[in-house]
């Protein structure tokens, strides 16, 4: 078992967990501002029990890992567009916003807060529980076979081992250990290796049988009705191992078209949007969708899913609210073959 202390020493050890923002509402309530997805530097404080200097101090000394994680400072016209659609009323000249995975990630490097120590335990508890289970190694799939079936269901299979098994054991070992740390990265680099070996070796099959599979992907989907992408984004969720997958009904999906479960026990929430041309999906779709999955349903990741490209205002709020955005050329690399980063 992981002593807790580990997190505030190691980044990579805090970047395995930061999708777990569950764990900030089962230690203590996190108030969020009108719009369902971010809190202010104020409210930080307030959670952890700190003042509003301990705070700001610790933007300073991690202020890149802050913002890779949503932490952002609004200014100008971008300020003022946040306070018209949240509601928020402030003369200041900037406002900095606080995501719930950059709110997670201070509760890993704040020393001097029982709340943050709490907050810290539960979720290696949570992570050793995820780690100890027994996995399942099945494969669910359903795609159109190549020449030798059964080559190709096991080299999916053990895909499927090295990314949900092998490389989450390597993460841990490089977090924890301090001697031997340099072979155990090279180790873990051979085995990513191997497994993007497997994913050209189905698109070198592919090119053999005479097709390009870029292309035919791109055809595929171009045909799909936006019921039958929803279907198709779904088998890719079980293809990469995660089960509980449901595609719910229009009328009743509250902005969230499809709920699953990653191998390791994270709930999964997921808006598809089927358009062509030169559509891009809006800000206010991405508003709805952050809002419906980190404010009502809580799920600990949030993929936007799109067979198109996301405007620049959209990609903003996505990158503060922490949701993941699959875009046209992200879904066709998904389609043929390779595996989604976000859920491993």
């Amino acid at each position: 078992m992981i002593n807790e202390s580990a997190l505030l020493e190691s980044k990579t050890l805090r970047h395995s967990v930061l999708e777990r923002t569950d764990v900030l509402d089962r230690v203590k309530a996190l108030s969020l501002l009108p719009d369902g997805m971010h809190v202010t530097t104020a409210m930080v404080a307030a959670y952890f029990e700190v003042g509003l200097t301990a705070i700001r101090s610790l933007v300073l000394d991690h202020r890149a890992e802050l913002e890779a994680n949503g932490y952002h400072v609004l200014t100008g016209s971008e300020l003022s567009s946040f306070k018209e659609l949240s509601g928020i009323q402030s003369r200041s000249a900037s406002l900095a916003l606080f995501s719930r995975r950059a709110v997670l990630n201070v509760a890993m490097l704040l020393r001097d807060s029982e709340v943050a120590r709490q907050v810290r335990v539960y979720l290696l508890d949570m992570e050793y529980l995820a780690r100890t289970q027994p996995v399942d190694n099945s494969v669910h799939r359903e795609a159109v076979p190549l020449e030798d079936p059964l080559d190709d269901r096991i080299d999916q299979r053990i895909t499927a081992i090295l990314g949900k098994t092998v490389v989450p054991m390597f993460n841990v070992l490089i977090a924890t250990s301090g001697e031997h740390r340099r072979e155990l990265i090279e180790l873990r680099q051979d085995i990513e290796n191997v497994e993007r070996r497997l994913c050209w070796h189905h698109k070198r099959l592919s090119i053999l049988e005479g097709e390009a599979p870029a292309d035919s992907v791109r055809h595929n989907l171009k045909a799909m009705t936006w019921q039958a992408f929803e279907h198709h984004v779904a088998e890719l969720l079980r293809r990469d191992g995660c089960t509980d997958v449901v595609v719910r009904k229009a009328h009743t999906d509250r902005g969230i078209d499809i709920t699953a479960r990653t191998a390791d026990g994270r709930t999964v929430a997921v808006q598809c949007k089927n358009r062509s041309g030169r559509w891009t999906v809006p800000s206010a779709d991405m508003q709805k969708f952050a809002g419906a999955a980190r404010a009502i349903d809580r799920v600990d990741i949030a993929l936007f899913v799109a067979t198109c490209n996301f405007s620049s205002e959209a990609q903003t709020v996505a990158d503060l609210s922490g949701v993941v955005t699959v875009n046209r050329d992200d879904l066709e690399t998904w389609s043929a073959g390779a595996r989604l980063k976000a859920l491993r």
